[in-house]
């Protein structure tokens, strides 16, 4: 296959059967592979100038050999014939020094179904660099036409396609592709010396859903004026909101202590907490990997399964852990389906599109009901103790006085424990589907605030 060949996951699929049968030549029991085939393009102008100029195009290949109860994993991007026998003969001789591991394997054959539904997830609209240019620097004249503006960077433009196949020696070999369309800037502004930023930016599978590039500048621009004059706010305990763009860091926080190596480990706030109400009863969290178009969907795991839907927090109490076929054996369950597969490392667990569903109000709403608190737009730096849920993180965003914003706040720092912001957590109305993991913005109660 020459590089300039079009994505195809069917043209990986040849590498991979050689690689498999080198790897049982050498005595491996099992074994499993992955092969990706992906090229991007990105431009960045700076001032209504050509800055950088970013083309890369490659094709990589993972395998996994078991013998045994030990494992190893190797990779390279070296895809011709020698290189294909040498890596299954020094994956197969790690892999006999390696460590017995009593939960390695395979995903059982019959846990496996080679059918699963078009996601939607490949847009074939051509990109060429003159488009990317083009969109790049309209980005940036709408953030410069914002009044008050004065700088613009990081005015970007990209365009990514990839294939990826993924096989195993008891005969699973399925592929897919996949797209992602991307266009950000940033916007400076001064007032008194004081030099604000903020940014814009979107990323979609298709083409027809990325917002226009005025849209992006235009907020970017608008978001940098609003934040001239910020200043720090008082220390003391009030309510906070998460604003829709920071509040999927929230969740997030609870995904990663739901893993299965998290729980198996026993190093997680969660661990002991399965069936219990975390949050209020109206609070759902839904893991949705057959989304069409979705940041996180995928037909299969990285282990081969079919993924379904679920909700991991039904009426405010925890449902599941997400596991792969390890970390299940580990716990005496059986997987979920989240196994997610790198080239050069064993399958690890990861969530797809995990949202906490709308709730009935708006933000401007529980901002009125708030009354006096602190609406978050920005964090720098998150900070969270895996075993208790001790949680801080430094923010920006607005002070809030009667309901309304008062006025901008930088260089503070909220402080608390995640098991108590759950139960408080009271989800708006504005969820967007803008990334794989996201919430409408939170409103939560007392939180410690370091300001002034």
């Amino acid at each position: 296959m020459a590089l300039d060949d079009p994505i195809s996951a069917s043209a990986l699929a040849p590498t991979l059967e050689k690689l498999l049968a080198r790897a049982k030549h050498y005595g491996a029991s099992q074994a499993d592979a992955v092969a990706t085939h992906g090229r991007s393009s990105a431009i960045v102008v700076r001032g209504g100038e050509l800055e950088d100029v970013d083309n890369s195009e490659g094709r990589d290949i993972g395998l996994r050999v078991i013998v045994g109860q030990r494992q190893a994993c190797v990779s390279s991007s070296d895809i011709s014939d020698t290189s294909i026998d040498q890596l299954a003969e020094r994956a197969v001789a790690m892999a006999k020094l390696a460590p017995e591991d009593p939960y390695c394997g395979l995903a059982d054959e019959s846990q496996l179904d080679t059918h699963n539904a078009d996601l939607d997830l490949y847009d074939d609209t051509p990109m060429t660099p003159a488009q990317l240019k083009a969109r790049a620097l309209e980005v940036e004249r709408a953030a410069l036409a914002v009044v008050g503006v004065q700088q613009a960077e990081g005015a970007n433009a990209s365009h990514a396609t990839s294939a990826i196949h993924f096989m195993t020696s008891h005969g699973f070999s399925q592929g897919w592709l996949s797209s992602r369309h991307g266009l950000s800037v940033s916007a400076i502004a001064e007032a008194d010396g004081a030099m604000e930023r903020d940014f814009d930016y979107d990323g979609t599978r298709w083409f027809e859903d990325l917002k226009t590039p005025e849209e992006i500048g235009r907020i970017a621009g608008e978001r940098t004026i609003a934040r001239l004059g910020s200043k720090q706010m008082e220390s003391g305990a009030m309510p906070v909101m998460f604003d829709q763009r920071v509040s999927g860091s929230l969740v997030s926080a609870m995904i990663g202590a739901i893993t299965g190596p998290s729980i198996a480990r026993g190093v997680s706030f969660l661990k002991d907490k399965m069936g219990e109400a975390l949050f209020n009863s109206d609070i759902q969290i839904i893991d949705d990997p057959l989304m069409p178009r979705g940041h996180g969907s995928r037909p299969y795991d990285g282990e081969g399964i079919v993924p379904v839907t679920r909700h991991l927090i039904q009426d405010g109490a925890l449902q599941t852990w997400l596991l792969n076929c390890a970390s299940a054996r580990q716990l005496g369950l059986t997987t979920t389906g989240h196994a997610t597969r790198g080239i050069g490392s064993p399958p690890g667990v990861s969530a797809t599109n995990s949202y906490m569903a709308n709730g009935t109000k708006s933000p401007e709403q529980l901002m009125a009901e708030m009354g006096e608190g602190l609406l978050i737009t920005e964090m720098f730096g998150p900070s969270l103790n895996s075993n208790t849920g001790d949680y801080s993180v430094g923010v920006a965003g607005f002070k809030v006085e009667n309901g309304l914003k008062a006025y901008p706040v930088s260089e503070i720092t909220i402080a608390g424990n995640l098991l108590e912001m759950y139960k408080t957590l009271i989800p708006a109305n504005n969820l967007i589907f803008d990334a794989s993991t996201v919430a409408p913005s939170l409103l939560t109660e007392g939180l410690t605030i370091a300001g002034s």
